[in-house]
């Protein structure tokens, strides 16, 4: 088990499923989420991971909105026996997003956007990346607040690093681009 600064902390050993999963009373703090049948405890998003979530979330949602769903902290279900995930930021078509009758969407969004953390380990955003786009994702976005980059990798394994004075583009078919400089805080 990881200290509790840690982005994943396992909680139960033995795999669990979604049903199982469900029926869990809510952390006092963070949300669980289930990995490959693993409960993981998340824990609660930092200042400078939640106003770089927003920042993202205003310069997207005029962009994005008025084509599909797109909101904070979106539950996703990307196989239906043994994963629950929340996606920092999640768009998801609106023809998608209307077709699926489940009361947690099943498939990855078409765009999955992560803040990455301290305690984020190189094997938890591949693992969570090769998830969503073998689920549907069309775009996985790495935002890395240290760096002030973000990685944009979509489902051919083609990544893209966007530095801080660039653009970000939308993946096609979608159009538009943001301005990474109002995403990440001055440098000091």
């Amino acid at each position: 088990m990881m200290d509790a600064g840690s982005l994943a902390v396992s909680v139960q050993a033995g795999t669990m499923t979604f049903d199982e999963f469900e029926k869990l009373a809510d952390p006092p703090t963070g949300h669980y989420e289930l990995h490959h049948g693993q409960l993981v405890f998340m824990p609660p998003r930092k200042k400078i991971h939640v106003k770089i979530q927003q920042a993202l979330f205003d310069r997207l949602a005029p962009l994005l909105g008025g084509l599909g769903f797109i909101t904070n902290e979106l539950p996703f279900r990307p196989a239906p026996e043994y994963e629950s995930w929340v996606a920092d930021i999640g768009f998801v078509l609106q023809k998608r997003w209307d077709n699926d009758d489940n009361d947690y969407f099943l498939g990855a969004p078409d765009i999955v956007i992560e803040v990455l953390s301290r305690s984020n380990t190189m094997d938890e955003i591949l693992d969570r990346q090769d998830i969503c786009l073998a689920s549907g994702c069309v775009a996985f976005w790495t935002v890395d607040p240290k760096r002030q980059t973000i990685m944009v990798t979509t489902p051919d394994r083609r990544t893209v690093t966007f530095g801080r004075d660039e653009m970000a583009p939308l993946p096609e078919p979608y159009q538009g681009a943001i301005e990474l400089r109002a995403i990440f805080p001055a440098s000091s």
